[in-house]
Order: C-alpha cells, then sequence, then structure tokens
C-alpha cells in the first residue's frame, strides 16, 4: 500500500462532501440513484433498505449531523413512512416472512420513527411484535432472522431501559440457543442458515457465527451469569477450533462445513478476519486476544482491499478492525493504521465516483458509510454503524 499522510483536514473536508453530495441527488419520489455495483440486472427500482439503501442513507445523514460530523440541510424523518412503504413494494413477495428483518425490512425505519417519540404506543407496539415474530426465522443470522432483531431489542432496551426489550432480547437468545447444533469433526457449536434457497453454515460478520457473537456480547448484560458464561464458552470455542493459523497469520473460511470443492478465504468484513475482529473486539474475556492481534496484523499485511471502500466489503471496513483493536489495546499502532486505510478509502472513494460519474449512496456499500468511517478515525472511535451504534 503506497502510504497516504493522515490529513485531518483533508478527512473533515470529504466527510462534507460526500454528505452534501449525497443530499444534493436526493429526490422525494426515487430517494437516491442506485449504483450498478448496487443493483442486479441493471434493475432501476430505487433500493430501499437499511444495507444499501435509503433507509441506511438517511440513517446515515441524521447520525453525521447527531455526532457533530457534518452540517445536514433537510430533516430526512418525515419521509420514513412512505420509505416504509416502498420498501415493503421492494421486497415484493418476501415481504410476508422478511418484514421484520433488521438490514432490509421494516425494524430499522420504525425504530428511527420510535426513537423521536417514545411515548408513540402504536409504533412501538409494532416493533415488539417483530421482534418476538421473528424468533423462528429459519436464517438464524443478521441480515434476516432472529439475531438482527435481537440486536434491535438491545439498542431499542439501552436508550428506553423498558423491560419489553429486554425480554425480546433474552428470548431471541435462548430460542438461538436451542438451535445450535454440534459438530464433531470441528469440535464446536454452530447454526446453519437457511438463506437464499439453501442451507449454509456461514461463520462469518453478517450470516455467520460471529455476527451472532457480536449481538450477545452487545447485550450480554441482559443475561443471568450462567448463562452468559455458557454462551462465553461456546463463542470461544467455536472461534479458536475454526480459526487457521499459517505463517503467523490467521483467517477463517467463510463456511464451517465446507461444499465440494473446498471452503474459501476472503479478507473483508462480510467474510473473513476483519469481521471476526469487529465483531469480538467488545468480548469481555480476554482469552482470544493473541488471536485478534494476529488477525488484526494479517489484515494490515493484506492491505486495502481492491473491491472499494465500503463497509461490507471493502477499505474502510477492514479499517474497523483497527479501531477495535486500538480500543481494546490503547497501542496508537492501530489507530495509525485506521488512518492509513482511512486515507486510502477516500482516493477510492473519488476515483470510484469518476469512473462511474455518480457517487454510491448507500450506508453499508457506500459513500455514507465510508464518511461514518472518516470521522470515527478522526475521533479514535470503534462504533460500527448500525452494530455498535444505532
Amino acid at each position: 500500500m503506497q502510504r497516504i499522510d493522515w490529513d485531518p483536514h483533508r478527512v473533515r473536508a470529504v466527510i462534507g462532501q460526500i454528505v452534501a453530495e449525497t443530499e444534493e441527488h436526493f429526490a422525494s419520489d426515487q430517494y437516491w440513484p442506485a449504483h450498478e455495483m448496487d443493483t442486479e440486472g441493471g434493475d432501476q427500482q430505487p433500493l430501499t433498505p437499511l444495507y444499501f439503501g435509503a433507509i441506511g442513507v438517511i440513517w446515515a445523514l441524521h447520525y453525521l449531523r447527531d455526532v457533530g460530523a457534518a452540517s445536514v440541510a433537510r430533516n430526512y424523518t418525515p419521509h420514513l413512512e412512505r420509505l416504509r412503504a416502498a420498501n415493503q413494494r421492494w421486497l415484493g413477495e418476501q415481504y410476508a416472512t422478511s418484514k421484520a428483518a433488521y438490514l432490509m425490512g421494516d425494524t430499522p425505519t420504525l425504530m428511527m420513527t420510535y426513537v423521536q417519540d417514545l411515548q408513540n404506543v402504536t409504533v412501538g407496539d409494532e416493533l415488539e411484535r417483530l421482534i418476538l415474530g421473528n424468533i423462528d426465522h429459519p436464517s438464524r443470522e443478521l441480515m434476516w432472522g432472529a439475531p438482527g432483531t435481537m440486536l434491535a431489542a438491545w439498542f431499542l432496551y439501552e436508550r428506553t431501559r423498558d423491560e419489553r426489550w429486554a425480554h425480546g432480547f433474552r428470548a431471541s437468545a435462548e430460542r438461538l440457543w436451542s438451535q445450535l447444533r454440534w459438530s464433531q469433526d470441528h469440535g464446536c457449536q454452530y447454526w446453519t442458515q437457511d438463506l437464499y434457497g439453501r442451507q449454509s453454515t456461514y461463520l462469518d460478520a453478517v450470516h455467520g457465527f460471529v455476527a451472532t457473537a457480536s449481538v450477545l456480547i452487545r447485550g450480554h448484560e441482559l443475561l443471568d451469569a450462567a448463562r452468559w458464561t455458557a454462551w462465553q464458552e461456546c463463542v470461544i470455542n467455536t472461534i479458536a477450533r475454526t480459526a487457521t493459523c499459517r505463517d503467523g497469520q490467521v483467517n477463517w473460511r467463510a463456511v464451517l462445513l465446507a461444499p465440494a470443492g473446498g471452503a474459501g478465504f476472503l479478507m473483508q468484513f462480510c467474510h473473513g478476519a476483519p469481521g471476526f475482529v469487529i465483531c469480538l473486539g467488545d468480548l469481555p474475556d480476554n482469552e482470544l486476544d493473541t488471536l485478534l492481534l494476529t488477525a488484526g496484523e494479517t489484515v494490515w499485511a493484506a492491505g486495502p482491499l481492491t473491491k472499494g471502500s465500503n463497509l461490507c466489503h471493502g477499505t474502510a471496513g477492514n479499517g474497523y478492525a483497527f479501531l477495535k483493536l486500538y480500543r481494546r489495546t490503547g497501542e496508537a499502532l492501530w489507530l495509525d493504521r485506521a488512518r492509513a486505510f482511512a486515507m486510502h478509502a477516500i482516493a477510492q472513494t473519488e476515483a470510484d465516483r469518476r469512473r462511474h460519474s455518480q457517487g454510491r449512496y448507500s450506508l453499508w456499500t457506500g459513500d455514507p458509510g465510508v464518511a461514518i468511517y472518516l470521522w470515527h478515525c478522526l475521533k479514535g472511535t470503534a462504533l460500527f454503524p448500525t452494530l455498535d451504534v444505532f
């Protein structure tokens, strides 16, 4: 990686530029133009979900405004109800089974509405129904299933201290505990995911085991001591037994039970070591620390991703691994590395905008997510958007 010197003035300017350009391209009927890298087959239907659509862009803009990172000209809250209806149309036939999905369904839009008015009984009751109704979703992962709505329950409890959200978290956790399977070959527990028409055994930081572990870590104070001890032992064992250590580096394959042709290794948030460091960065126990630090070194040795600057499978997402290790260890080396990735992400974002003649307007896959990463590099904080903070 060709190092670009850390420049906080440029970083602040780029955050402002991303916000200004994102606002400039908003249209009340179409929200934001879809990027060709976020669409399949040239579909020009407006993208709406929290993950890579307008709901996520609004969340990002409001977050950057609320933390003082940038000035935002509009208040987008009045658009949320209509946007929720648009997202239901986007889900189409999947809506009946996926309406509660944290990254794709109604839940985040209702959360954004609810936190503006905690006295709104109708919205609160609907959120409770969605969370409890998603407990048995067969995906058993963050994007669509119970781990995602369990995370929503934690954020709502964190904001309100209302016991009903604690109940939703515990009920989801208990059902997930009952659904764990045992691999005799690997000597660890895992989940299966019924996802996109097939069954998988993902380990990763979106659809897999470590993503669910991150939710349990975040809300572990809601579990009794014995249950949390059992969860922590389960997490530590599975993570340790699924790590592949070679030549002083460590990574995790995408799935536990490899399909024909073997298990693939990637180096990005959604599959690979960066996501494991990010999801486990707040684990209270230190038994995995050597593994996490080695994983951080592996991410640094691999360098910035060529896929782009985004959070899910780009340079900014990988950079959050360094911010997590900085917070965990207090060692300035990790903050320096996060900032080196930040400067590279700026260059990638600008190059992609020139190449495609437009910005990429999404939270997890586009420029607003990068802007949040830049802000956290400025402040030295480790809050992955919508996983650590909502």
